[in-house]
């Protein structure tokens, strides 16, 4: 995989135009120039009547929404597309047009965009993207690493000597793991993303190699 990653998402008009689509891609004979346009491999999903196709870079997305355009219009097909670039420090897919970070400040502004969503999901129902376990020494220390994350509105659940704490970043989690290490040395404590799995509709089509 390459330092970037891209993406052209396709809506079309119903969930059977995303089957008909998708086995049209998969029987696709390209030629020489199509392939070395869409490089090494271009992965592509389908979720219901939504296509999703994976590339590194952007001539290879480009290339990919060519071809999702020409098979569309030989259908007669409706369909949105779009292409989309992946924002590691927000976490997200944004418009192809919006540039990636390069400073601190906007790095910091994608950052708490992120946490800002996230938080918005928790508040919501979902789950902490990470969790930080911790096995105390005892029930007193367990209890004492309990109170002071109360007091600083941290989510934590306690059972005896054992205590999950909530965190909505990578980075949170590292620091709250960095903290509970330093004050409780003896403590055992590890860091545990919580894995969003995929879909069962959220099936792979096709590897163009």
């Amino acid at each position: 995989m390459g330092d970037e990653d891209w993406r052209v998402e396709v809506e079309l008009n119903d969930e059977q135009h995303g089957y008909s689509l998708g086995e049209r891609i998969r029987a696709l004979d390209l030629d020489d120039e199509a392939r070395a346009r869409l490089g090494r491999r271009v992965i592509v999903t389908r979720d219901g009547s939504k296509l999703f196709l994976y590339t590194t870079t952007e001539e290879e997305a480009d290339e990919a929404a060519r071809i999702v355009r020409e098979l569309s219009s030989a259908e007669r097909l409706t369909a949105e597309i779009r292409t989309t670039r992946w924002h590691p420090v927000e976490s997200a897919w944004k418009d192809s047009s919006v540039p990636l970070p390069h400073t601190e400040s906007e790095e910091a502004f994608e950052r708490e965009r992120r946490e800002e969503r996230e938080r918005r999901e928790v508040e919501a129902g979902a789950d902490y993207d990470w969790h930080v376990h911790v096995r105390a020494r005892d029930r007193a220390e367990a209890a004492a690493l309990e109170r002071r994350l109360l007091e600083d509105e941290v989510p934590v659940t306690r059972r005896w000597r054992y205590l999950t704490i909530g965190a909505l970043t990578e980075e949170q989690a590292d620091d709250l793991a960095s903290a509970a290490r330093r004050d409780f040395p003896e403590a055992d404590v590890r860091i545990e993303p919580t894995l969003d799995m995929p879909s069962p509709s959220f099936v792979l089509i096709r590897s163009w190699l």
